[in-house]
């Protein structure tokens, strides 16, 4: 799988960067409040990056990068939770983010997700730390945020063509990192 890592992360984030920004925001609604920084203040609304998870353009670049279409949930926000369930004929994977409203915060929910879930040695390079958890999720921290990429309800091997699950959630990591800005 190693030396097909780098190769498939550069298919995928070459398939949807030119998506990237090419479609209208639609998302779940709420609205966004900023603290100084630039940072989001978590409790009021989900952050408009977060939100990007379950729109209908992730939906279809994530489609678009494993091969096989979804049934997605209506997302929730839950105590700065957002997350949405991307259901398939015989399996789900489920996107959430925890928003933090502090570098030290972040880093506990990280770690967390850490402690939890176990962590592969393998290197991942995405926002400002990422890993693959053992049961092959990923977990990707960026500015106050935490993107857990749950594959623990798919098959060994899923998508289309059919591909390690890890792989499925390396490249859903690829595919909303490449659009994931700010806000």
């Amino acid at each position: 799988m190693t030396h097909r890592l780098p190769l498939l992360l550069v298919l995928v984030a070459g398939l949807v960067v030119a998506g990237c920004g090419s479609s209208s925001n639609n998302v779940a609604g709420g609205t966004t409040t900023t603290v100084a920084g630039g940072g989001h203040k978590p409790g009021s609304a989900p952050s408009a990056s977060s939100k990007m998870i379950c729109s209908t353009e992730a939906q279809r670049d994530i489609a678009a990068s494993i091969g096989v279409k979804a049934k997605v949930s209506t997302p929730t926000w839950v105590n700065d939770v957002y997350t949405c369930t991307y259901s398939y004929t015989g399996g789900v994977i489920t996107l959430s983010v925890k928003e933090d409203v502090n570098a030290a915060d972040t880093t506990k929910t990280y770690n967390a997700y850490a402690a939890k879930l176990g962590r592969r040695p393998d290197v991942v390079s995405f926002g400002q730390g990422a890993y693959i958890t053992t049961n092959g999720s990923v977990i990707v921290r960026k500015d106050f945020k935490v993107l857990d990429i749950d594959v623990s309800k798919l098959p060994l091997k899923f998508g289309t063509p059919a591909q390690d699950r890890s792989d499925i959630a390396l490249s859903i990591a690829a595919t909303v990192m490449s659009c994931w800005t700010g806000a």
